[in-house]
């Protein structure tokens, strides 16, 4: 299928532009503390023209349904290496594994256990260090557990890392120290990981998912 630019948007904002849109599919949620749960998310990338992009997120968990994400780095991974075809047999035997569902098992009622709005920005200057070929970035997220944070970060090739610079907390949020995410365009797919340190624990796997986009 062969790409087009969104309409209208900003040439900063074209090493972003395969974000533009929609996108739906599972994860996994898994940190000391806190219930492991498989979850649906939701996140739409948007523009007005402006040199940014605007972010809504939203994670569902989902705990009757739990994805299996072996490795949540490898997709990564291949981003800078050749990455082998997966057998399409074996793919299919492994879909239709996943969809049968548990003898006895009880379906729970879904739980929103995360929004996340904001804007992902192309910094004005390039922040120091960063190579002439990888695009500055500067992401503000909110969310109504009473954070906001400030990541500062680099896209290219297909690839964004970011790490937290600053995450303000209200007196009755729960404290998450710092952050560091991911985000890789995988064959077309959009697959991230988000690592945090929180609750006194060290920098460790919080939410991996893998989303397709949706189509208009």
């Amino acid at each position: 299928m062969t790409f087009t630019f969104p309409q209208g948007l900003a040439p900063e904002l074209y090493p972003l532009s395969w974000l533009v849109g929609t996108w739906r599919g599972e994860g996994v949620l898994e940190y000391p503390g806190i219930d492991t749960s498989g979850f649906v998310q939701e996140v739409t990338f948007d523009h007005d023209g402006g040199p940014y992009l605007r972010y809504v997120s939203t994670i569902t968990l989902t705990p009757q349904a739990m994805p299996s994400v072996p490795d949540p780095m490898a997709p990564f991974d291949a981003l800078d290496a050749a990455q082998k075809p997966q057998n399409s047999d074996e793919t299919e035997e492994q879909e239709a594994a996943a969809d049968e569902p548990e003898l006895g098992a009880v379906e729970a009622e879904p739980v929103i256990w995360s929004t996340e709005t904001g804007y992902w920005r192309i910094a004005p200057e390039p922040h120091e260090g960063v190579p002439a070929q990888q695009t500055s970035l500067e992401v503000l997220l909110s969310d109504p557990a009473g954070r906001v944070s400030v990541y500062l970060g680099v896209a290219h090739d297909g690839k964004v890392q970011l790490v937290s610079d600053l995450i303000a907390r209200t007196a009755t949020a729960a404290e998450v120290s710092a952050s560091k995410r991911m985000y890789g365009n995988v064959n077309g797919d959009l697959m991230w990981i988000q690592q945090i340190s929180a609750f006194g624990q060290p920098m460790q796997d919080y939410v991996s998912a893998t989303l397709k986009r949706v189509e208009e």
